[in-house]
């Protein structure tokens, strides 16, 4: 006589079932006291494997204590195979064509053996699920400089690098198209961005390629223009590229008018240059005469007007020129909430 041994229980094998009954499905667990739970129809398997998956999560246990519980003798998960070898995996199996769903602890050789079924990464288990909105985000530390700094030093570099008689219009381009580059010295300019310069693309794309600093690859069109610079010294900047494009928006931001009848590119210029060069919470600003006339693209005459014209349209609160030294200092007008144009813009007042 043959004897046969019993298998003990399974303490790591749990099962559920998709039940059709009067008024819908319900999902029966052998291990619930619970007599079952109704759910979707659309949504069955993800219940039944959220299920298992709440029971898998609270009976962890360590690799040296985890067991095959199909127990290979009379076992009748899979069919005949020379006898349970390798790791303990965690195999998810259904039976039934999907009504019936099994997770249990087998070893790599039944688990092979098994119809219907696939092994579960124990790391999907190691933590539970949590919808997107509970999960936390991890923000990105910011490399470089800051978005001032950033924008000041690239004004100061395109003011060496463009000729001199580059009008206002195209060194804001530029200035977006050093600053959005990738590595290989593409830059796509959408036609979004291009309508909040407030420029013509073509005619301002055109100057820079007589510069000889881009060259259009397609555009201006719908979809905007793509461009490759030509500029090598350019791969010399900060390679976080998305710091880079944090700071273009910023400039965009900054320099864009508060009424659309005041789009004069070389006072957005200057805005952006102050803005740059000014403290963020108090709004003054200290910088060279000459300086701020080469990065900016200005006149002597020029210079004077456009911050006469700032501070007639609430930009600048006040400015002068240090009659020992020559710097202009100004302050920038506090805007709407108390912010400056640091932030976002405007207010009035000038003092000789």
């Amino acid at each position: 006589m043959k004897l046969h041994t019993v298998c003990p229980q399974a303490p790591r094998t749990w099962t559920v079932e998709l039940r059709c009954q009067t008024g819908g499905i319900f999902l029966v667990c052998q291990h619930c006291p619970q007599d079952g739970q109704r759910v979707a129809a659309e949504s069955a398997r993800s219940a039944a494997l959220a299920h298992l998956a709440r029971h898998a999560r609270g009976d962890l246990r360590a690799p040296y204590l985890r067991i095959c519980q199909c127990h290979d003798r009379g076992c009748r998960w899979h069919r005949r195979h020379r006898g349970c070898a390798g790791p303990i995996r965690l195999l998810l199996a259904c039976e039934r064509g999907g009504r019936i769903w099994r997770l249990a602890d087998v070893c790599g050789a039944c688990a092979a053996a098994t119809a219907q079924a696939a092994i579960v990464p124990d790391t999907l288990l190691a933590a539970p699920l949590r919808p997107p909105s509970a999960r936390p985000r991890h923000t990105r530390r910011r490399r470089g400089p800051g978005d001032r700094v950033r924008v000041g030093e690239m004004l100061s570099y395109l003011a060496a690098a463009l000729p001199t008689d580059v009008s206002a219009r195209a060194r804001l381009l530029a200035l977006q198209c050093a600053l959005r580059m990738n590595a290989y010295m593409h830059v796509e300019l959408p036609a979004g961005l291009l309508r909040g310069l407030r420029i013509d693309a073509g005619e301002t794309c055109y100057e820079l390629e007589r510069a000889r600093w881009l060259n259009v690859v397609s555009g201006p069109g719908v979809g905007g223009v793509a461009a490759k610079l030509r500029d090598a010294a350019l791969l010399t900047q900060s390679p976080a590229r998305p710091d880079r494009r944090r700071a273009a928006d910023w400039a965009l931001r900054t320099g864009r008018p508060a009424r659309r009848g005041q789009t004069e590119h070389r006072l957005w210029l200057l805005r952006v240059y102050l803005a740059a060069h000014s403290d963020p919470s108090s709004g003054d600003g200290l910088s060279e005469c000459d300086r701020i006339i080469r990065d900016c693209g200005l006149h002597d005459q020029g210079f004077h007007s456009a911050l006469t014209c700032l501070t007639a349209t609430g930009t600048v609160q006040e400015w002068r020129i240090c009659p020992d030294s020559g710097d202009v200092r100004w302050r920038l007008a506090p805007g709407p909430h108390g912010r400056r144009l640091t932030d976002r813009g405007c207010d009035a007042g000038e003092f000789a």
